[in-house]
């Protein structure tokens, strides 16, 4: 197998040929078709995420075919398609475990940062934490929404059931959610960079009846603001923009620090919540609802050699929508 591998925290990646891993018990052998380039692994390549699995091969928006099972996973699954996510594995006996919050498990795993993911042309995943996916879908436009869809989905139900939804950095997963909100009847209203005349544009298209810059206040009062953007300014900034009783959702696994703020902000009953992470139940949920909603993916692919080139666009705000490698 070939893999774009992490050696250093700050990289570059570097491409690699590796022995062909063999699944242990319960796990999958899975031929990469498409893996989705997130901001999490970006927060892994520049060490803002402690402790990763170093060397690491990053990645975990992965869509494949099952090449080999290991004991005790279903046989059935060899030559199916799945997709898997940022959460692979988790201990279930822990109390969250137990109560149905996988996402916080104390001792859980995650693809591309403490076990190695998809940017190579194989990767080991659990056969509990991959899941099955139509063959006669296109992997580059499915792998956005193995995170940025679900962690979007995840975000959205944390919002409430409001009308008006504020999304404040409009990349991957707000491109995703936004037409969600539409599918939903909701009024999106689309936060972008300052003075990114392409990216409100690009919400515009994509259903907000409303697009501006960070800095600037929505027409009317929000019901829910979801922050997909990992910078913690923008949290007194939402919570000015949300109605009395309206939630602020931050959406990101990393973000800068919240700043002082008036108490005057969050008072009024809103509340500030985080995701952390995702469940299999949202998965569950949300394959059903993206394509009941028609949702698609914009994004744009790179050859997996081209996976420093595909971050460092990421980081420079260069693509609209996702970057996906393909091996």
């Amino acid at each position: 197998m070939k893999a774009m591998v992490l050696e250093k925290l700050g990289g570059p990646l570097r491409l690699v040929e590796l022995p062909d891993p063999s699944p242990a018990a319960g796990q999958l052998l899975i031929r990469v078709e498409a893996c989705g380039v997130c901001r999490t692994d970006l927060h892994v390549f520049d060490g803002e995420l402690a402790n990763p699995k170093l060397p690491l091969v990053l990645g975990h928006e992965i869509i494949g075919v099952v090449a080999k099972v290991g004991l005790g996973a279903s046989a059935v699954l060899r030559g199916r398609r799945v997709g898997v996510p940022w959460l692979g594995h988790t201990c279930g006996c822990c109390s969250f475990c137990r109560s149905g919050q996988e996402n916080l498990c104390d001792t859980p795993l995650f693809t591309g940062y403490t076990r190695d993911g998809g940017f190579a042309t194989h990767v080991i995943a659990d056969a509990q934490y991959a899941f099955e996916l139509p063959m006669e879908d296109d992997p580059v436009a499915m792998a956005p929404l193995l995170c940025a869809g679900l962690i979007g989905w995840r975000s959205l139900k944390k919002a409430g059931v409001g009308k008006a939804i504020g999304l404040y950095g409009f990349g991957a997963a707000a491109h995703i959610i936004a037409q969600v909100c539409r599918w939903q009847k909701r009024d999106v209203y689309a936060f972008t960079k300052k003075n990114d005349e392409a990216g409100r544009r690009f919400a515009l298209d994509l259903g907000a009846v409303w697009a501006g810059g960070s800095d600037e206040t929505p027409p009317e009062p929000l019901d829910a603001a979801i922050l997909f953007a990992p910078a913690g300014e923008l949290v007194p900034t939402a919570l000015a923009a949300v109605r009395k009783g309206g939630t602020v959702v931050c959406g990101g696994i990393h973000m800068s620090d919240v700043p002082a703020m008036p108490y005057r902000l969050l008072w009024g009953e809103r509340r500030l919540v985080s995701v952390a992470n995702l469940t299999r139940s949202d998965a569950e949920e949300f394959f059903p609802v993206a394509r009941a909603a028609a949702v698609r993916t914009v994004t744009t692919a790179y050859q997996l050699i081209h996976a420093n080139e595909a971050l460092e666009d990421l980081r420079a705000g260069r693509i609209n929508g996702a970057a996906v490698l393909v091996p």
